[in-house]
């Protein structure tokens, strides 16, 4: 009877654990019925060495006197032939266990930085990995650390901003989201705040238990899309970050890939880079449309052509393009650094295949793709195309990635080619030389994807 009381507090410890890594949960199932079993086993196993002791020897112990038992005894035969079965089920629950664990097994923690800038499709390809439920996922962490913090302008603004979004990212790798709190606006009280940016865009930080339920009265600023929620308690959000089993965060505001060598070179993270370009071309429409108040001169200019583009816009341009394409540069270069742990994306190429680019990204990342992932992909790229939300991420990928072509003037678009040459050619983007080509939908502007991206 004791063996019996003591099973359920090990049944509710194994429950619990299970809670926390549901990824396991048929692995755990079969430790729990290993468990049991052998626990019954045990117990049976008592019982029939009871039985097995002669009828006197019972009797003694006892302090009784019983009548002579027949030779054969039916009672203790068909509990000997269930503790055989026992044996043999445990036996096998055993194998399949290990064999379960052997191809189950999650691996080393793995942290994946997803590394972009606006408007490449980086908040669609970062739901590649927000939709993988052993993923903590963090969309954006950095806009708090840009709204917050100011440098000189020039070289040092870049280097400061680039030391500072560095650290922040190595705090958030190791699960430390109190970082945070020095830049978010207005400061959090006792961890807790409804303005972190985008928190809806995170489903680790949407889900129980760091989804409390929700306060009247309290302005949330950024909210979960489907479920109501409280405040974000940052606490909770750090336990969760812990209990998953990896990290991954998107960023659109890191530029420059040498500033994160500490961060790959730290024996407490086993990161991996992936860097997200897209057609400077197709950047631009985007973000005249997106951010259509910063970019009056070009569309003006593209419209009327009364005055001429400000040097100022151009240089901007071209710098952008020259930033992505150094990082890039390094990257490919395979330094002994960062062997293994670059690779070089193309939204072109997502949008076309977004399944097999996922798979080559998860296997990049050494994470295993999992069917949600792959029904969110399934579901969200094919959208109607009559889809007009600019910040949505569910598109018709094949169709929407050159949708820019029809519609831009082919003087901006040169404006585009002479800027940005180097990177369009390190990226493998043809230049089109008439306004019929760059709308000939026949006439490719994409070579084709070279395989040493993936170092």
């Amino acid at each position: 009877m004791e063996i019996r009381r003591a099973l359920p507090q090990d049944i509710r410890e194994l429950l619990h654990f299970l809670k926390v890594r549901s990824k396991y949960a048929v692995l755990l199932v079969f430790v729990v019925s290993l468990v049991i079993i052998e626990k019954e086993n045990n117990f049976i196993s008592r019982v029939s060495d009871k039985l097995k002791q002669s009828p006197q020897a019972l009797a003694e112990a006892n302090g009784t006197e019983v009548s002579p038992a027949p030779a054969e005894n039916g009672s203790l035969a068909s509990l000997q032939e269930l503790d055989a079965a026992f044996s043999q089920l445990r036996s096998h629950l055993h194998n399949l266990t290990l064999q379960l664990a052997g191809d189950g097994d999650p691996g080393p923690r793995r942290h994946v930085l997803l590394m972009a800038t606006t408007r490449t499709g980086s908040s669609f390809v970062g739901e590649f990995f927000n939709q993988q439920g052993s993923i903590f996922y963090l969309f954006e962490p950095l806009w708090h650390v840009e709204k917050t913090v100011t440098f000189l302008s020039g070289v040092a603004s870049a280097v400061g901003s680039a030391l500072v979004y560095r650290d922040v990212l190595k705090q958030l790798f190791l699960c430390d989201l109190y970082i945070l709190e020095n830049f978010i606006s207005p400061a959090p009280e006792g961890h807790l705040t409804p303005f972190l940016f985008r928190r809806g865009s995170s489903s680790s930080l949407c889900e129980e238990p760091v989804c409390t339920p929700s306060a009247k009265k309290v302005f949330e600023k950024y909210y979960c899309k489907n479920r109501r929620c409280g405040p974000l308690n940052i606490t909770l959000a750090a336990e969760a970050c812990r209990r998953k089993q990896h990290v991954a965060l998107k960023t659109v505001r890191v530029r420059q890939l040498e500033f994160l060598q500490p961060l790959v070179e730290d024996p407490r993270l086993d990161l991996r880079i992936i860097q997200l370009v897209r057609d400077p071309r197709a950047v631009l429409a985007s973000r005249m449309v997106a951010f259509s108040g910063k970019y009056e001169t070009w569309k003006k200019w593209a419209s009327e052509g009364e005055a001429p583009l400000q040097e100022e816009e151009v240089q901007r341009l071209r710098g952008n393009c020259e930033s992505i394409r150094v990082s890039a540069e390094l990257g490919l270069r395979r330094p002994g650094w960062l062997r293994g742990r670059y690779m070089l994306v193309r939204y072109e190429d997502v949008a076309r295949a977004p399944l097999l680019k996922a798979e080559e990204m998860y296997r990049f990342a050494g994470l295993p793709l999992t069917p949600q992932v792959e029904e969110w992909i399934d579901k969200n790229t094919q959208a109607p195309r009559n889809g007009n939300d600019i910040y949505s991420t569910c598109k018709n990928s094949s169709e929407q990635f050159e949708k820019w072509r029809f519609s831009m003037p082919f003087k901006l678009a040169q404006v585009v080619q002479d800027a940005c040459a180097p990177a369009m050619q390190l990226f493998g983007y043809k230049l089109a030389s008439s306004p019929a080509e760059l709308a000939n939908r026949s006439f490719s502007l994409l070579e084709e994807a070279q395989p040493s991206w993936v170092t």
